[in-house]
């Protein structure tokens, strides 16, 4: 069995719509939910909550709390982690979590989504699968996979014209 730890930090991959309001946000957690519709026979994935923020709310304290709770899993048990992040401050988050974590023994793959999960034309579940494979595969750093590219988070940033993710020349 390959352990993965997810570790859940909101997004637009967890936004869910509010009848109430008429608008998207960030409520409870629906990202177990998803793993039911993946065939994933020999992985563990051990789910922390952190927080559920669109990342433009995140703050300095919020990116420290990710950062926390990844050197206590990597302490208790080494294993690829799969960060769940708003798109926006995806790369900030990741910059500090390499700065922070210069000796990785294994892949921090972030991931997100453009529209939320369950929503027609939603990139968060082919995100979200690309990321588990992703974190088997790739070397010990910190990454961005989105769309099916993996992106070292040195050499990134969000296109937002265009929707996606893009290598820094």
């Amino acid at each position: 069995m390959q352990l993965i730890y997810l570790v859940a930090a909101g997004g637009t991959i967890e936004k869910v719509y509010s009848e109430q309001t008429g608008t998207v946000r960030n409520a409870d957690s629906k990202i177990e939910r998803y793993f039911r519709l993946l065939r994933l026979p020999d992985a563990e994935i051990r789910t922390t909550h952190v927080m559920n923020k669109d990342s433009l709310e995140m703050t300095d304290s919020d990116r420290q709390q990710v950062l926390d709770v990844l050197k206590q899993l990597l302490a208790d048990r080494p294993a690829p982690v799969v960060i769940t992040h708003g798109t926006d401050t995806m790369v900030e988050t990741g910059l500090l979590l390499k700065k922070s974590l210069p000796d990785l023994a294994v892949p921090v793959i972030l991931t997100g989504a453009m529209t939320p999960l369950g929503f027609e034309g939603s990139d968060g579940l082919q995100n979200l699968t690309e990321s588990l494979l992703a974190a088997r595969v790739l070397a010990p750093g910190v990454w961005v996979v989105m769309h099916s590219q993996a992106f070292p988070i040195d050499r990134v940033r969000k296109d937002r014209e265009r929707a996606q993710f893009v290598s820094l020349p």
